[in-house]
C-alpha cells in the first residue's frame, strides 16, 4: 500500500528521480542483451485497475464490454513493441494489513455516501473527481486479461511482495504500477502507469539509485527508511516522536515544504549517519515506542528482503521462516490434494476466493456502490449470504458428522463496524441424497457427475428443480436467471418494473458492440438503478464462487458481466420500464424477443411463485429518490453469527423455456 507522501515527494522535491522513458526502446535493448528472453514487463494490476477503467460511465454498474475492449488495446500496444505482460492480482489480504484494509474501506463508505447525495441533487454522474470503480471491477479484470490470452497470476502473500519477486527472479524490464513501495524493493526498474502514454509507450521511470543520491543514502538504507517513515508493518502512530527528533536535527529543512517532505529528508539524514548493522537496529528500536512488540523494525526491514536477498540491519538466524506449508497445516480442509488443487487453481487465478475458504475460513468484500439510505433494498452482503452459505458447507462438507467449521467473513454494508469478522454457518443445501464431497464434485467424471454439478450449484440458490428449463438456455442466459430468480425471491421490494428491466437488458444487449453501447447518452441518472445495478454485479460473483466450488458446471466466461450486463442499458430499461413504456420501446422494435422475454420471466415468476413471494407492478414513474434519512436495519435481513440465515428452499416447479441449447463446457 506505500509509504505516504513519499511518490509526491520524489516528484515535487527531487524531479531528478523521475526520467521520461521510451518501453519500445528499452525492450529493444533488453533483446539486444538478452537475445534468448523476450522482453517482460511485470503488472500490479490492483494499482492499475482504476488507471484502466477510463469508460465515461462509471456508477451505473460499469461499461463492461467498453472494458473489456479497453483492455484488450493496452495488451496490443505493448504486444505490437514485443513486450509480453504478466500481471499479478491480491490473492489475500495479510493479516497485519487487516486494519489498513478496514480504515480504507470505511474511508470508501464516506465517498460512497457524497455520491449517492450529489446524484439525488443533480440526476446525474458526478464528475471525474468522486471516481470510484465499479463494483467487483477487480475481480472482472483478472478474468478478463485471462480470457484475453495473458498470463495472469493471483497471489498467496500481499501482491507488491510478489510483483518486486518476480520482476528480480525472472529478469523483467520493469514493474508497472503505482505504488510507492515498489521504490524501496531492491528489485527491476519500477514504471508508472499513471503517467503512461499508451499511444507511443512513455512513461516515468523512478530511479531508486537517484533517490539514494539524493537522501545520502544507499540501497541497503532504503528498507529502514520506508519503515522509519510509517508502512503496512509500522505505523506512523509510533513515529510522531522520532520525527520531532529527527526535524530537530536536520540540516535540510525548508519552510517552502510540507512538513511531511520535511519529515522525509530528516529522516533520511538521519539513517545516512547511522552504520549499516544489526546493533544500530537495535539502538534505533530502542528509541521507539514499540510495546510489547520488539520485532516490528525487524519484520518490517525483513518484509522488502525478496528471496536470496540479505539485509545487513538483520542477522541472518533472525529471517523468519513463514512458509505456506504451516498454513496448509492449520487449513479448515484436511484433504491435502483439494486444498493443493485449489491453492494451483486459485494461483492460476482459476477459480474465486474457494482457497481462502479452504486454507484459512476466512473472506471478503469491499464496498459496491449502494446507497445505506434506500431502506428497502438490503446490502449485497446480506443478499447472497444465503448462498454462500450454502457454498461454504459445499466446500467444509459440513452436516456429514463433523465439526460445523465457521467461516469469518470481512464484508462491507451498512452497519457492519467491520471491528471484528462475522462467523457464518455453512447452510447444507437442499439436495436429494445429500450434498455430493469435492472430490467427486472437483475429480469425477462422466454424464453423471456434470448433473451432479449443475444440480449442487443451482440448489445454492434454491433452483435446483429448475434444472431442465436452465439446461435448455445458453449458458449466459442461464447464469443471469439463476441470480435475477434469486434476487427476486430475497428481495421483496423488487418490482416487475425491476424485473422487466432486467431481462431486457440480457435481450437487449445480445448483439451490441462496445461502441454502441459507449454512444448509449442517458438524460438522466436513478439512484435507485444506480443501487441495484452494483447489487447485480456483485451477485455475478456469488455466481463464480459457486461455480468454483461446484466443479464448473459452467464455463467461468459465462458468467461474465460483458456477456450479460451493462451499466448505461440497465439504467435506460429501468427508466423506460418504470415510466411505463410499451413492450416494443422496451425491446427497441425487436419482435423476436418477446417470446424469450416472456419465458424468461415466466421462469422467474414460477421460482417465486415456489417460495410464496409474489412479485407486484410498483411503477416508479420519474419519481427519483431524493431522501438522505438513513436506513435502519431491516429485520429480515439481520442474522446472529451462528444461526442460518433463510431456511434451505424447496422448489417444485414445472414448464418449458425457449429453447436454443448450447452445450455446458467445463473450464
Amino acid at each position: 500500500m506505500g509509504i505516504k507522501g513519499l511518490q509526491g515527494f520524489v516528484a515535487t522535491v527531487c524531479p531528478d528521480v523521475c526520467r521520461t522513458v521510451d518501453l519500445r526502446e528499452m525492450a529493444e535493448k533488453h533483446r539486444i542483451d538478452h537475445p534468448d528472453f523476450p522482453p517482460v514487463i511485470v503488472v500490479d494490476a490492483m494499482s492499475c485497475v482504476r488507471y484502466w477503467y477510463t469508460p465515461e460511465s462509471w456508477v451505473c454498474g460499469g461499461q463492461w464490454r467498453e472494458y473489456l475492449a479497453i483492455l484488450e488495446d493496452f495488451i496490443k500496444a505493448f504486444m505490437a513493441a514485443g513486450i509480453k505482460l504478466v500481471f499479478y492480482f491480491d490473492g489475500v489480504v495479510e493479516e497485519k494489513k487487516r486494519d489498513e484494509w478496514i480504515k480504507r474501506r470505511l474511508q470508501n463508505t464516506k465517498e460512497i455516501t457524497r455520491i449517492f447525495q450529489f446524484i439525488k441533487t443533480h440526476r446525474k454522474q458526478p464528475g471525474r473527481g468522486m471516481f470510484v470503480v465499479p463494483s467487483a471491477l477487480p475481480t472482472f479484470t483478472r478474468f478478463a486479461l485471462k480470457s484475453l490470452g495473458q498470463k495472469t497470476v493471483c497471489t498467496l502473500q500481499e501482491a507488491d511482495f510478489e510483483v518486486a519477486a518476480y520482476g528480480l527472479q525472472h529478469n523483467c524490464i520493469g514493474i508497472l504500477g503505482q505504488d510507492s513501495d515498489y521504490i524501496i524493493y531492491n528489485t527491476c526498474p519500477y514504471f508508472s502507469i499513471e503517467k503512461l502514454r499508451l499511444d507511443r509507450l512513455v512513461t516515468v521511470m523512478y530511479s531508486r539509485e537517484d533517490l539514494c543520491r539524493v537522501l545520502g543514502l544507499s540501497l541497503t538504507h532504503l528498507p529502514l527508511f520506508a519503515c522509519l517513515l510509517g508502512n503496512d508493518v509500522v505505523p506512523e502512530s509510533l513515529l510522531e516522536g522520532f520525527w520531532r527528533k529527527c526535524l530537530v536535527t536536520s540540516p535540510h529543512k525548508n519552510n517552502s515544504y510540507s512538513r511531511r517532505a520535511n519529515i522525509i529528508l530528516a529522516v533520511a539524514n538521519y539513517i545516512s549517519k547511522v552504520p549499516c548493522s544489526y546493533s544500530s537496529l537495535k539502538h534505533l528500536k530502542e528509541m521507539l515506542p514499540l510495546g510489547s512488540d520488539k520485532t516490528l523494525l525487524y519484520r518490517g526491514v525483513e518484509s522488502y528482503l525478496l528471496p536470496g536477498q540479505q539485509s545487513p540491519w538483520i542477522p541472518p538466524n533472525l529471517r523468519s521462516c513463514e512458509t505456506f506449508s504451516l498454513q496448509e497445516q492449520t487449513a479448515m480442509c484436511e484433504d491435502k490434494e483439494i486444498l493443493q488443487f485449489a491453492k494451483e487453481q486459485h494461483i492460476r487465478s482459476e477459480n474465486y476466493t474457494i482457497f481462502n475458504i479452504l486454507s484459512s475460513g476466512e473472506t471478503e468484500c469491499s464496498n459496491s456502490l449502494e446507497d445505506d439510505c434506500d431502506i428497502e433494498i438490503p446490502g449485497q452482503a446480506l443478499i447472497y449470504r444465503p448462498a454462500r452459505q450454502h457454498i461454504y458447507s459445499v466446500l467444509l462438507e459440513s452436516g456429514k458428522g463433523g465439526a460445523n467449521p465457521l467461516v469469518k467473513e470481512w464484508f462491507v454494508y451498512f452497519g457492519n463496524p467491520l471491528q471484528q469478522p462475522e462467523l457464518i454457518q455453512p447452510v447444507q443445501p437442499s439436495i436429494p441424497g445429500g450434498t455430493p464431497n469435492l472430490k467427486t464434485l472437483w475429480f469425477a467424471k462422466g454424464p453423471d457427475v456434470e448433473k451432479q454439478r449443475y444440480s449442487t450449484f443451482l440448489a445454492c440458490f434454491h433452483l435446483q428443480d429448475g434444472m431442465e428449463e436452465l439446461q435448455a438456455l445458453e449458458a449466459p442466459v442461464a447464469g443471469f436467471c439463476c441470480l435475477l430468480a434469486y434476487l427476486m425471491m430475497q428481495v421483496n421490494s423488487l418490482s416487475l418494473e425491476d424485473l422487466n428491466a432486467f431481462v431486457a437488458v440480457i435481450l437487449c444487449l445480445k448483439g451490441k458492440s462496445a461502441a454502441q453501447l459507449a454512444g448509449l447518452q442517458l438524460a438522466q441518472v436513478d439512484s435507485r438503478a444506480v443501487h441495484l445495478g452494483a447489487v447485480f454485479v456483485r451477485g455475478l460473483t456469488t455466481l463464480l464462487m459457486a461455480n468454483s466450488a461446484c466443479g464448473f458446471p459452467f464455463r467461468m466466461d459465462d458468467l461474465m458481466p460483458w456477456e450479460v450486463f451493462d451499466g448505461k442499458l440497465f439504467q435506460e430499461k429501468y427508466q423506460q420500464s418504470h415510466q411505463g413504456c410499451s413492450l416494443e420501446e422496451l425491446l427497441e422494435g425487436n419482435e423476436s424477443l418477446y417470446a424469450p422475454f416472456h419465458n424468461l420471466k415466466s421462469f422467474i415468476f414460477k421460482a417465486c411463485m415456489a417460495q410464496k413471494r409474489t412479485i407486484q407492478s410498483r411503477p416508479r414513474g420519474n419519481g427519483f429518490i431524493t431522501g438522505t434519512q438513513q436506513r435502519e436495519f431491516n429485520p429480515r435481513f439481520q442474522q446472529t453469527h451462528r444461526s442460518s440465515f433463510v431456511p434451505p428452499y424447496h422448489n417444485q416447479m414445472r414448464g418449458f423455456l425457449w429453447r436454443n441449447p448450447q452445450p455446458q463446457g467445463k473450464k
